[in-house]
């Protein structure tokens, strides 16, 4: 038998700002090249809070293409089925992650904390998640733990005999972790925060799988950070991507 490493069990995911080169001002400046031309340049270093008007104006009229002149790279920890429904956003994104052939995947896995919405109520089209009992989170927890287990001891035993890791990783469940960079601009970014997270202020309501909010949220924070008029003005706007 294989020396198997023990399990570690997460209900957390992380998200890391690798590198942006995105601020207010890059939009600003994009946006009035098509008035001023080369004068532009001079809104690069301006204080951009001279130009909120023009960012509120840019996003409730939908000209959305100034935010392209934008780039963010993030490095996420999560579950493998965070990234199946992540890769469903194509435009203004580009993804490099782990790969399962070219590496032994680690014994790294999501169990759901106690916080989250474990019951799935109604129809299809019209449900709702409620609060699991204290069985249920009990059954889930200690179901999933003994799954994982068996998981990793078979893809470990195939790796032994041998089995190359392209072949043995079948066995491993979408709760793995796994890691990826997800590099994407504002304007993408909009229109992801915008399907992926619950709020308030949002136009048109968004019903997203707990686990991808979760990483949407820290995206977020960190974005609100680098672009804060574009963000308020985003709030303003229902939330709606330009």
């Amino acid at each position: 038998m294989p020396d198997i490493p023990m399990p570690v069990f997460r209900s957390d995911v992380t998200v890391q700002l690798v590198k942006a080169t995105a601020s207010d001002n890059d939009v600003v400046s994009a946006a009035r090249v098509s008035t001023i031309g080369e004068r532009s340049l001079a809104h690069v270093t301006a204080d951009p809070e001279r130009s909120e008007g023009l960012l509120n104006y840019l996003m409730r009229e939908r000209h959305g293409s100034p935010w392209e002149h934008t780039s963010m790279t993030f490095l996420i920890s999560a579950p493998i089925f965070v990234f199946r429904e992540f890769m469903r956003h194509r435009a203004g994104w580009s993804y490099n992650e782990e790969s399962g052939r070219y590496r032994e995947l680690q014994p790294v896995f999501y169990i759901p904390g106690y916080g989250r919405k474990l019951v799935q109520e109604g129809k299809p089209g019209r449900y709702q998640f409620v609060d699991g009992s204290p069985d249920q989170h009990y059954m889930m927890r200690t179901t999933m733990k003994a799954s994982y287990r068996q998981a990793y001891e078979a893809y470990q035993d195939m790796l032994a005999a041998g089995v190359a890791r392209e072949v043995a990783r079948s066995v491993l469940p979408v709760g793995l972790f796994s890691s990826a960079y997800a590099t994407c601009n504002a304007r993408s970014l909009m229109h992801f925060l915008g399907l992926r997270t619950t709020h308030p202020a949002a136009a048109t309501p968004s019903y997203p799988q707990r686990e991808i909010e979760m990483v949407a949220e820290q995206m977020e924070k960190a974005w609100a950070g680098l672009m804060p008029l574009t963000h308020a003005a985003f709030n303003a706007n229902g939330r709606i991507a330009p």
